[in-house]
């Protein structure tokens, strides 16, 4: 058995030997082609080893098409434009050189055809590609987004998906779940990536001719893509995730990956432990949970006491605020509520109001006053009977996680009357409305979704009205002392 294997391994030495030689001779017949166009027949050689049968003798050819051809381009001797046939360019009047440039743009096409048979080889496998894609220590954000193109084409698109779903299985299997940050992005840029198509006859473009294959090819039929987008994505999101993975994959889920599953409902178990992780998380699931609920008749009933406890003071500071609120007032839009639950987010909302930072005041009190308009059986809140002068003390229970026990209707909204002598006026003025009947027509609360503390001062600052800003109430008369003598009071100058 020795000499059989020393002669294994010496066949295997000469075959490394040899493709290695054929890479050689492979660049020094593209110096020769570009350095003098005597030697343009020999481009012939390239496209013969294209053709070879040694794996690697193909990969070395390849190599050398995309130097040659590439260098070609760039010194612009490919022709351009409609290609006339080699016989019609040698018997017509073309000069010297469009006889050079058509010459070589046939070898081009020659070189794009048989790629394309290699692509659509039985033994071809994109899982490859997809493998280097899928660096584990390389970011590769920017080839990614170089191939997305490929990803229009359908086959392509199909056979790369299949290719994640396994890539991921074997590399998180490796690392026992672990987190790999790196890979994690990866993967995620690449999935993100795909667009998938609505109606079966979007499937149209394909890198490999659809004719060439059999009529059951999975890659033309649209519940085979939308099986195999499923379980890409879900065999992504059964493993654990950092934070900033979480919140990409939510930002995203209800447009571009929901609506291509076929099964929606499977998500429900990442939901569900993306909304335990709690902040922003909590906020983004809760819009996925919601889409399950409403388009898929998912029965979640907890979904409003989840909601109504993401109502905390840090709502008000988190980069989604905007989305958060967006994605309440869609939530609360049901003129199908009952009445406690609406007063109870009223009720709440109204008692963060009081710490909470103007830019917030100018979207939660239209907000409250929207909820009041669309269920005027909380106007009880407003009207509430009482005593002004007499000590009062509010039955409503803010500890309380479940809406229907916190007593808010038993309550009022006396928080907005405290605000109507806040420090900004626009506020105060938002405050005010409440001492008059409200409109029939909702606040459009778009407008101060997204406004800033810079573009509130800025907006106060350019108003025509105002041409100086009072600093002091007594005018100095002097420097460092000014009315009431206050520096003489508290400071002695030695």
């Amino acid at each position: 058995m020795a000499p059989a294997k020393k002669r294994n391994v010496s066949s295997v030495k000469t075959a490394e030997k040899s493709a290695k030689k054929a890479k050689v001779d492979l660049s020094k017949t593209v110096e020769r082609i570009l350095e003098s166009r005597k030697h343009a027949n020999d481009v012939f050689d390239i496209l013969e080893s294209l053709q070879a049968e040694q794996e690697k003798e193909v990969i070395s050819a390849v190599a050398a098409c995309r130097e040659l051809f590439c260098a070609l381009l760039e010194r612009k001797e490919l022709f351009l434009g409609k290609l006339p046939g080699e016989e019609d360019a040698l018997s017509g009047g073309y000069s010297a050189e469009d006889k050079y440039r058509i010459f070589m743009r046939h070898r081009y096409t020659s070189c794009v055809e048989i790629l394309l048979e290699h692509l659509s080889h039985e033994q071809y496998d994109i899982k490859a590609l997809v493998d280097n894609l899928l660096s584990k220590a390389t970011d590769n954000s920017l080839l990614i987004s170089r191939f997305q193109e490929f990803l229009e084409m359908e086959d392509v698109r199909y056979y790369v998906m299949s290719s994640i779903r396994d890539n991921v299985g074997k590399v998180m299997e490796k690392n026992k779940g672990a987190v790999v940050p790196v890979y994690q992005n990866n993967v995620f840029t690449l999935m993100s990536s795909i667009s998938m198509p609505n109606q079966e006859s979007e499937l149209t473009n394909f890198m490999v001719k659809q004719e060439a294959k059999h009529e059951d090819w999975k890659a033309a039929k649209l519940h085979e893509h939308k099986r195999v987008f499923e379980r890409m994505w879900l065999g992504f999101l059964k493993y654990k995730l950092p934070n900033s993975m979480y919140k990409k994959v939510l930002v995203i889920l209800h447009d571009s990956i929901l609506p291509y599953m076929s099964k929606p409902t499977l998500m429900i178990d990442f939901l569900t432990a993306a909304y335990e992780i709690g902040g922003a998380i909590s906020l983004l699931a809760l819009n996925g949970l919601f889409v399950l609920i409403h388009q898929h008749n998912l029965d979640y009933p907890d979904f409003y006491k989840k909601l109504y406890n993401l109502l905390e003071p840090s709502v008000f500071h988190v980069k989604y605020r905007a989305r958060f609120f967006h994605l309440a007032n869609v939530f609360l839009s049901s003129s199908h509520l009952p009445v406690y639950l609406v007063a109870a987010f009223a009720k709440r909302l109204a008692r963060l109001a009081l710490t909470a930072p103007p830019t917030a005041l100018l979207l939660v009190l239209p907000f409250i006053y929207n909820l009041i308009r669309r269920h005027p059986s909380c106007r009880v809140l407003i009207h509430k009977p009482s005593a002004e002068d007499e000590p009062f003390e509010d039955p409503y229970l803010m500890d309380e996680e479940d809406p229907a026990q916190c007593r808010a209707l038993e309550s009022s909204l006396w928080e907005i009357k405290s605000l109507q002598k806040h420090y900004h006026p626009d506020v105060a003025k938002a405050a005010l409305l409440i001492n008059t009947p409200l409109s029939e027509q909702e606040d459009d609360i778009s407008e101060t979704l997204e406004v800033t503390t810079y573009e509130l001062m800025e907006k106060d600052l350019k108003q025509p009205e105002i041409k100086s800003v009072p600093l002091e109430f007594e005018t100095a008369t002097r420097l460092l002392k000014g009315g009431g003598d206050v520096l003489g009071q508290h400071f002695c100058l030695t």
